[in-house]
């Protein structure tokens, strides 16, 4: 017999987590159970990066190798990012974090120096798959302010604060003796500083002759062999760049009041020209009026017609308001580009590496805050470059975020012939120059798809195989819902008032192609994919009243303003008997009283063209309940096979049958609950009618009493929460003061985080909230009565040329507190123990103890630690299943776990996965012949169990333990508590080397996998301290050892978590350096007696003095 002790552990494990692990059963499940053979083992585990996509965050500076072609980019935090053709890019990171201030390439060396913020210098060696530094020079003394390494040279320029310049050999990374102190180079009459070097480059023609600008607005042009200066010149505005004309006889400086000055090297006294780009030209002669800085300029040269000059900045002062622009000079035409962001730098792309040589530009490199644009500059109108990389993550805030690894082969070609129609065009014809490195040899060939949901309502796909990423299409949410034209109108959005379409969570089926959005607002929306365009006159519209009644202990509003309604017997207060208002009111409170019966956004009337891909099927909203809006969906899934929706919010569940478009079970999670839950709820009986505000008392029926409607409110008890310790509460005070900055959107992930973390510490309460049998009984009997009778259970009405179905309405509570910590300090009504649905699993297994036949099920877990079951009762196939109603049964509860419930699964008696049933993918636009072929139903794979033998297990998760439960006889086979002092914030049932595993991330930092069905430790490594709540909303696991996050707004971070991949890493990842000849230089003869004779060799004696 095997025995599952805890094995290996790799290095990490902290007393943070938990290793006990305990196996409690009954006898004979247990020798069951041991025929189950276990072969993940913790060395099939290892944790690593593997790459990071996406927009370089908070970008600081750039450069570009001219030979190689290779881009890279430096950030605020230190980090390096670099591009070559589409799927070469590679992520590295400063150690100190400090930011990139500068970036210079050894151009076609495969090496790169870069200059950070705190005055340290590094030389990166790129002949590598994974670059290093290779030295580093740290300055103590002096802050660096510029750098300059020229084309083929051996020596570094460093220009400093004080104005000093430094000379560095790049080959031993050493300091030469040689420095160029300030006032040396500067006049000695000239009595104040010359401020910091804010440019340093040589002249195109004799490289022994440096030119360095002053701040101030002194430039000097050294001479490094005789160690003096040959001229200077002087301006009285302070300079931001210079630039050269190739043949070394002119330069451009670009100044603080929008000006360019244009100087002769042999005539320093007086500037050739002066010219301002953007400035108001004065009749009378006068100076023109100040413009705002010239922040860079660039002066390219080209052999058939005149030259380019770009420039960033320079804009007149009277154009407040306006974007960032880029300004292209050309002969006598001058083009303004408008920018969407403010601009970092920017390159000018040229033919040639050499300085000394006609420059021939062809396009312009624009870094941006948020974007990276690259202008081509061979076609009128200037047009951009179609960008090949994945830099678009961030178009919209990611909200969050799925990863499924391993789909049907057929979905990535599908989504991308669909959405290669959505790109926009006027995008220029030429190649991404960007075009270095070469892809990595991986060997890892199964499909891969990201989704992120997004602020506005979108929904991106992206193709994420073989370490690469690539949109593949993307889906508008908003395009369901008429978008707000005044201020009048924005009020009806008024508890997610930045962005009201932002999606919440989603479900999709791979197989099926099914999908299914929440958003913020209150809303679900259901697609369906077809290769076909369509028409939809009707937006099919589902409306659900979703409320609790409040106990005896709580009120609705603390603040005790508004008075309860006390309904007189006999009265009938629902809202059924009157139509509700077809436009939403402005407030929670009109004039007409309270809002009611409203959704927080107003479905499109106009009929709805749909592209080929995903279109709408349904749209279910939550509507208002007495002047309070609907909580937010918590959680959310959808079933093909059972053509079912379910998703659940602070308030309770609802279950929607999207083939008939009909509500089928709208419950409070208290209601879910069997006479013989864990929670002791005492019976209670009919009371005196109470109605507190918010809470509305309906029937489905109107020969219903009032007091059949008006059912007795629950009361909780509610035990003294534990003091959270100081570092909790700590985190949870910075959670609140960073929540001010953000939408609503994502300070509503920071309150539920706080929430969590400080509920983490309290003691499980006796919830006292159960109804009596007899009222349970007559209330349940009368929602499924009305089912089984194949009544709608919820009106349909027609208004406009939209269909809304008003669901009947329960008792549910508006959780006021569900947004808030609840720490220890808050008021009672937040002490109160809320119980949220947290999660769902549609699965084939056995709803109660006593069943030998599986049937379709749906596993309900809570934020209490609870999970319950579900019976659902199908019709058959075909015409029936749109005909006949689908039954749905509560069974109660199961079993419970500390912490709430993060996933569920279930495995066979050998271990196997049985994932959800699936309907195979059909297009609903299809010939009803060719629905028929796809249409069948996967037959149901877990077999039946016989008399005493348990013939499943249910794998439960939550955020402080894992347990394993045998199915039918829902006992616990294992059980392994996670972790004690923090809570898990993702758990996943995932594969892995041909096994299967729950793979969990702690709030701690920690990633963890544990075995299955034996819950041993496999893998405890600290990896990353949750620092920011982005990590916490984006963290997904998936098979095969696949992990990501969002590491940063604008970037995604993969990690692996298998040994395999980490040892094969090194073969999937791009390579950055190829070997290429470096063009021939022009006219060689420009360097023969540079510095009279052997100039080289003279050059570098002096240098190194």
């Amino acid at each position: 017999m095997k025995k599952f002790n805890i094995r290996k552990v790799l290095d990490g494990l902290t007393a943070a987590s938990s290793s006990s692990s305990s196996a409690t059963a009954q006898s004979g499940t247990l020798r069951e159970n041991d025929a189950i053979q276990e072969t993940l083992q913790s060395d099939h585990f290892q944790l690593c990066k593997t790459v990071r996509h996406g927009f370089p965050y908070q970008p600081s500076s750039m450069a570009f190798d001219p030979v190689q072609k290779i881009l890279a980019v430096g950030t605020q935090t230190g980090a390096l990012r670099l591009f070559g053709r589409a799927g070469v890019e590679c992520y590295c990171q400063h150690e100190s974090g400090a930011a990139v201030i500068q970036l210079q390439f050894l151009v076609n060396e495969g090496a790169l120096v870069s200059a950070l913020a705190d005055d340290s210098i590094h030389m990166w060696n790129l002949r590598q798959k994974i670059p290093a530094i290779l030295h580093s020079l740290k300055f103590s003394r002096e802050r660096i302010t510029y750098c300059h390494l020229p084309f083929q040279s051996k020596w570094l320029y460093i220009g400093t604060e004080r104005g000093n310049i430094h000379i560095v050999n790049v080959e031993s990374f050493t300091l030469s003796g040689y420095v160029i102190m300030w006032n040396k180079a500067i006049e000695l009459s000239t009595k104040t500083h010359p401020g910091p070097v804010v440019h340093i480059s040589d002249n195109p023609m004799d490289e022994g002759k440096l030119l360095i600008g002053f701040e101030c607005g002194i430039v000097v042009l050294w001479d490094l062999k005789s160690k003096k200066a040959d001229c200077r010149y002087s301006y009285d505005e302070a300079i931001h760049s210079v630039a050269w004309h190739h043949e070394g006889k002119q330069f451009v400086c670009s100044h603080s009041d929008g000006t360019l000055t244009t100087w002769n090297i042999r005539i320093p006294a007086k500037s050739a020209q002066i010219i301002t780009p953007h400035g108001k030209q004065p009749k009378d002669g006068k100076k023109p009026e100040p413009c705002k800085p010239i922040l860079k300029v660039e002066y390219k040269t080209t052999r058939a017609g005149d030259p380019f000059m770009v420039l960033s900045g320079g804009l007149s002062y009277d154009t407040v308001g306006r974007r960032a622009c880029l300004t292209v000079m050309h002969g006598k035409s001058t083009t303004v580009l408008e920018m969407d962001y403010p601009i970092v730098d920017f390159l000018t792309l040229c033919e040639t590496p050499y300085p000394n040589d006609f420059q021939e530009p062809y396009a312009v490199l624009v870094l941006l805050e948020k974007d990276l644009v690259l202008i081509d500059l061979g076609q009128i109108g200037y047009p951009i470059y179609e960008n090949p990389y994945p830099l678009t993550i961030h178009e919209s805030p990611v909200t969050c975020c799925e990863y499924f690894v391993d789909c049907p082969a057929e979905l990535i070609p599908a989504l991308y012939s669909f959405g290669s129609r959505q790109k926009r065009q006027g995008y220029s014809k030429k190649e991404w120059p960007i075009s270095g490195g070469n892809w990595g040899q991986g060997t890892q060939s199964y499909p891969e798809i990201i989704i992120t949901g997004h602020a506005d309502g979108s929904i991106k796909f992206w193709d994420a195989s073989a370490l690469m990423l690539q949109v593949l299409y993307k889906l508008k949410t908003a395009k369901v819902f008429e978008r707000a034209r005044g201020k009048e109108e924005k009020a009806n959005t008024e508890i997610v008032e930045e962005d009201p379409f932002a999606i919440q969570t989603l479900s999709w089926c791979p197989e099926s192609r099914m999908l299914c959005v929440a958003g913020v607002s209150a809303h679900v929306i259901i697609y369906r994919f077809s290769k076909q365009e369509a028409t939809t006159e009707v937006v099919q519209l589902l409306e659900v009243r979703m409320q609790c009644e409040f106990t005896d202990g709580e009120s609705p509003d603390p603040g005790g303003e508004q008075t309860p309604t006390l309904p007189t017997p006999g009265s009938s207060s629902s809202p059924q008997e009157s139509e509700p208002p077809t436009q939403p009111s402005t407030g929670s409170n009109s004039s007409d009283g309270p809002r009611d019966n409203v959704p927080c956004l107003q479905v499109r009337s106009s009929p709805l063209k749909q592209s080929p891909g995903y279109q709408v099927e349904l749209v279910i909203q939550l509507v208002w309940v007495s002047g309070e809006p609907p909580q937010p969906i918590t959680s959310l899934a959808i079933n093909s096979s059972y053509g079912l929706v379910v998703f659940g919010n602070s308030n309770g569940l609802a279950v929607v049958d999207y083939l008939q478009k009909t509500l089928l079970l709208n419950m409070g999670t208290s209601e879910l609950y069997s006479p013989s839950d864990p929670y002791q709820r005492q019976p209670r009986s009919p009371r005196k009618v109470r109605q507190p505000s918010g809470a509305t008392c309906d029937s489905n029926d109107g020969s219903n009493t009032s007091e059949d409607r008006c059912k007795s409110p629950t009361s909780g008890s509610t035990s003294p929460c534990n003091s959270d310790d100081e570092r909790k509460q700590k985190f949870i005070e910075k959670v609140k003061f960073k929540s001010r900055r953000f939408s609503k959107t994502v300070a509503n992930d920071f309150a539920k985080m706080s929430r969590k973390i400080s509920s983490s510490s309290e003691q499980k309460t006796d919830l006292a909230k159960e109804r009596s049998k007899q009222w349970r009984s007559v209330t349940f009997k009368k929602r499924i009565c009305c089912l089984n009778e194949g009544k709608a259970p919820a009106r349909m009405t027609q208004k406009g040329a939209v269909y809304r179905t008003e669901s009947a309405p329960n008792f549910y509570t508006k959780d006021n507190c569900f947004t808030r910590s609840r720490s220890s300090s808050v008021t009672s009504i937040d002490r109160e123990s809320r119980e949220a649905i947290s999660s769902f699993h549609f699965c084939e297994s056995y709803p109660r103890k006593t069943d030998s036949v599986v049937g379709p099920c749906l596993l309900v877990g809570t934020t209490q630690g609870t999970v319950m079951m579900v019976a659902l009762s199908l019709p058959p196939g075909g015409d029936q299943r749109l005909q006949q109603p689908v039954g749905v049964s509560s069974c109660g509860s199961m079993v419970e776990l500390k912490g709430g419930i993060l996933t569920m699964a279930l495995l066979d008696a050998t271990g196997a996965l049985l994932p959800p049933s699936y309907e195979p993918w059909y297009d609903p636009n299809a010939s009803d012949e060719e629905k028929e072929k796809s249409r069948r139903r996967r037959p149901a794979s877990p077999p039946s169990s016989q008399e005493g033998q348990d013939a499943q297990f249910a794998v439960l998760c939550s955020e402080k333990q894992a347990k394993v439960v045998a199915m039918p006889s829902q006992t616990r086979i294992y059980k392994h508590n996670i972790t004690e002092t923090s809570f898990v914030l993702r758990a996943d049932v995932v594969q892995m080397a041909g096994a299967n595993c729950i793979a969990c991330f702690c709030a701690n930092g920690h990633i963890m996998t544990l075995s299955l069905p034996s819950l041993r430790p496999l893998l405890d490594v600290n990896y990353l301290p949750l620092t920011d709540m982005r990590i916490a909303r984006t963290f997904c696991f998936s098979n095969l050892g696949q992990a990501l996050y969002l590491t940063s707004p604008t970037e995604i971070q993969r990690i692996t978590y298998s040994q395999e991949t980490c040892d094969n890493r090194q073969e999937m990842l791009s390579e950055l350096f190829t070997p290429v000849e470096t063009p021939e230089a022009p006219n060689r003869g420009f360097f023969k007696g540079l510095f009279g004779g052997g100039a080289q060799s003279l050059d570098r004696e002096d240098l190194c003095e």
